[in-house]
């Protein structure tokens, strides 16, 4: 599909959805309440085939936390930006996608240990990088008093 063919497509399929052409690929902003069923339609759709998550970036806002997701089909080589927010940005709280797209297990796994973010249901969330205890360094309002890094 081209980018204007899958806005097309998006936009018939997911009304509710806020979808523009971003500066490289088609970008799509879904409610949190609606990420896991949006992500499942997104693959499971003959005609997108969304099959494969290959890069999943925390963003820390003034307000909430975000979590974009670049998606392709391997099957027809479209991509596509899928983002989301949290409604909460001091206790951020999102559905994994992990069951949808094995690629994002570990990519949320990073989200977490970095900025905090926690995903319901994932099925190993745990720090990757970093010990228990250390806080979140990409967060704004990081302050590590013992190491000296202030954001």
């Amino acid at each position: 599909m081209t980018n204007e063919e899958l806005i097309s497509y998006l936009t018939g399929k997911f009304p509710e959805a806020n979808i523009k052409l971003g500066s490289q690929y088609v970008e799509m902003t879904v409610k949190a309440d609606d990420l896991h069923d949006t992500a499942l339609q997104l693959r499971d759709s003959e005609e997108a085939a969304f099959d494969y998550v290959f890069c999943l970036t925390g963003v820390d806002y003034a307000d909430n936390m975000g979590i974009i997701y670049h998606i392709e089909s391997i099957k027809y080589r479209h991509l596509m930006v899928l983002k989301v927010r949290t409604a909460d940005r001091l206790n951020p709280v999102i559905d994994t996608v992990s069951d949808v797209w094995i690629t994002a297990k570990y990519h949320e796994r990073e989200v977490y240990d970095l900025l905090g973010i926690h995903f319901n249901n994932h099925t190993d969330l745990r720090r990757l990088f970093l010990e228990d205890g250390w806080g979140f360094p990409l967060r704004k309002d990081y302050v590590d008093e013992i190491r000296i890094v202030e954001r």
